[in-house]
């Protein structure tokens, strides 16, 4: 099974970059909610202030910190000036001084002039850049939007498929009641934040609640307390919910596993086939707790599947028979 990426571009507007990195503003040409970042990288400007532009790229954030500062304020009058102009004629999308520095008035003069957003962080350039990078990956992260519940279980997440009405909202609920988790329900945005991790949020609008046929919709942070949801989770396992079929073959030993590529990274998925009487809940716990030792190293199927071998007298060479 594979989730393509939808087609579109990730932004976020200026004013959460502000809030979350508590950014003082200088001057914005417009109401920063308004200004859209769309580039998770960023750059010190210092070659770009020494008149070097190959490979300038203007949608990074551009931070100034000590270096570049010093680097300018060495400079004559009238060259800081004709270097400041070059960088801001190719409109970055937004200046920051870190390290709580006072941009120098011909930085704040020509920043309005060509309506670049200018702004003072107080942190020291390193940890500033480390913090907003790590936030503009999450914000930026390539994403899509997939019908599903996603619960932790065990610090394990796991986002449940299956057709509707097979009964994922109601293990989800019966989940929460036993102590563990709700991300989202009903709808999962899945963000590929790096290259071996993708995490799931719910949809605003939506985030807390659940939908139960022939109840309607439950606030579950109301009903169990602030314990039973959390904002984000990675996906560490799919299991997908199907009907029992009767006749068809279901994997009793777990010794082969299945994954579905999302956006490029694989996720361990598993298939539990849904009939009355069946304690889906308990189910889950172990499936969680089993995907938690595989990452540890210790596969309880292969360890099985060897023994058996042994007491069979099979060698390795053998061991596919089975």
């Amino acid at each position: 099974m594979v989730l393509v990426m939808d087609d579109f571009t990730s932004r976020v507007d200026l004013q959460k970059i502000i809030n979350e990195t508590e950014l003082t503003v200088i001057y914005t040409p417009d109401d920063p909610s308004r200004i859209m970042i769309s580039c998770s990288d960023v750059n010190r400007p210092g070659l770009a202030l020494s008149g070097f532009f190959d490979h300038f790229d203007p949608k990074r954030i551009q931070i100034i910190g000590n270096a570049e500062s010093m680097f300018m304020k060495k400079m004559p009058e009238d060259l800081r000036r004709d270097r400041i102009t070059a960088f801001l004629q190719r409109n970055p999308v937004a200046v920051v001084y870190a390290d709580n520095i006072k941009p120098d008035e011909i930085m704040v003069e020509l920043a309005s002039y060509f309506e670049i957003p200018l702004l003072v962080c107080r942190d020291n350039t390193s940890d500033f850049m480390a913090a907003l990078i790590a936030y503009l990956h999450v914000q930026l992260a390539p994403q899509i939007t997939r019908h599903g519940v996603l619960v932790e279980v065990y610090g394990e997440g796991i986002l449940i498929t299956g057709d509707s009405g097979v009964g994922k909202s109601e293990t989800a609920i019966e989940l929460i009641k036993r102590g563990h988790r709700l991300i989202a329900d009903d709808a999962v945005e899945l963000r590929r934040v790096s290259a071996k991790t993708i995490v799931g949020s719910s949809p605003e609008l939506i985030k807390y609640y659940i939908e139960l046929r022939g109840i309607g919709i439950v606030d579950v942070r109301r009903l169990f307390g602030m314990g039973s949801v959390k904002a984000t989770e990675k996906v560490d396992m799919i299991i997908n919910l199907e009907p029992w079929v009767q006749g068809k073959m279901y994997d009793r030993l777990g010794l082969e596993t299945e994954y579905t590529d999302i956006m490029g990274i694989k996720i361990p998925t598993t298939t539990i086939p849904v009939k009355p009487g069946r304690n889906l809940a308990i189910i889950f716990e172990i499936a969680a707790m089993n995907n938690r030792q595989k990452k540890m190293g210790y596969n309880t199927a292969e360890e099985f599947n060897a023994k058996l071998m042994e007491s069979m007298g099979m060698g390795d060479e053998d061991a596919g028979i089975l």
